[in-house]
């Protein structure tokens, strides 16, 4: 059975992230948004510990960061591991699922950076536009 025709709730409808009750659409807020993609990006090549993905992902604070690995983690794309170590570690990795949306956002992260030039001329015209 494809994603397409999977099931969810008690309506009996395909997952569809255009509807406001699919919870697809839940999902899809938790990858997409400034934290949850950059997040997913940077577990891509490695696991961190809290402390280094926090390093990693200039500018989020310790609260942004730890209710979006607990979001990713809810939607089964990152693992959590916890060692019983004093101090106790705790370690993040991607789940298989996690890096199939990684590799995903990876690949949009490049093509964006590697137009910068060209939204960068965009924005001026359009603020030289606005400004006359």
């Amino acid at each position: 059975m494809d994603e397409s025709t999977h099931r969810h709730g008690t309506d009996n409808l395909p997952f569809d992230v255009f509807s406001r009750q699919c919870p697809s659409r839940g999902t899809l807020e938790h990858v997409t948004g400034r934290w949850g993609s950059l997040t997913l990006t940077a577990l891509h090549d490695s696991g961190f510990r809290f402390n280094e993905l926090r390093r990693r992902v200039d500018g989020v604070s310790e609260k942004m960061l730890s209710q979006t690995l607990h979001a990713l983690e809810r939607d089964g794309l990152v693992h959590r591991e916890a060692q019983p170590t004093n101090p106790p570690r705790v370690d993040y990795e991607l789940t298989p699922l996690g890096r199939e949306v990684a590799d995903r956002l990876r690949g949009l992260i490049e093509l964006v950076e590697g137009r910068m030039p060209e939204v960068l001329d965009a924005r001026n015209r359009y603020d030289e536009a606005r400004e006359s």
